[in-house]
């Protein structure tokens, strides 16, 4: 299936952002200066692309198509994945807060940030494993060929109208450069 296949490559480049935020988090943990720029940058990839693009392509499109052909929400896989994304979004707003506060007196430590990225490492990197396992093979099985083109139509059309024409490209561009600066 096409949808499933770029859900798929879109999880290639979260693990790298993933791998990305635990190298980010032991320099922070060990007081070492990481440019602002870098932490912003983390930062919206993690609300745009990751939740905003990726979560919003499965909660719009991809669950309800599962719904309609009797995957239950409930008690079923879909809900799992829709409690995760709450999970990774309270996740991602207390690292947004302890990054804020980091230079303020009493404020977040490297090391508060740290537990918190490997929260939400563990978490995702769980989450992407029961998707890429369970979800998406599911998905496969049981969507027709024109339900999946509508899918690919629609996850186009997310991305266009609500994070930008070009977004998705600077968002990899982003990856390869922190990759380079925190993993290689």
């Amino acid at each position: 299936m096409q949808a499933t296949d770029e859900l798929k490559k879109e999880h290639h480049g979260i693990e790298l952002m993933l791998e990305i935020l635990k190298a980010v988090s032991t320099k922070l943990e060990q007081g070492e200066q990481v440019q602002e720029d870098h932490l912003n940058g983390i930062m919206a990839f993690l609300s745009v692309f990751v939740d905003e693009c990726h979560h919003g392509k499965e909660e719009e499109f991809l669950f309800p198509a599962l719904e309609a052909v009797g995957v239950p929400r409930d008690g079923g896989p879909i809900g799992v994945m829709l409690n995760e994304h709450e999970q990774g979004r309270a996740l991602v707003s207390r690292l947004k807060d302890a990054l804020a506060g980091r230079k303020s007196e009493g404020a977040s430590t490297g090391a508060d940030i740290q537990v918190i990225v490997g929260e939400y490492v563990t978490l995702l990197s769980q989450h992407i494993a029961k998707e890429n396992t369970i979800l998406f093979p599911m998905a496969d099985g049981r969507l027709d060929t024109r339900t999946d083109a509508r899918l690919v139509e629609s996850f186009e059309r997310l991305e266009r109208e609500r994070i930008g024409l070009g977004r998705h490209d600077e968002f990899h561009a982003l990856l390869h450069r922190l990759r380079d600066e925190y993993v290689n």
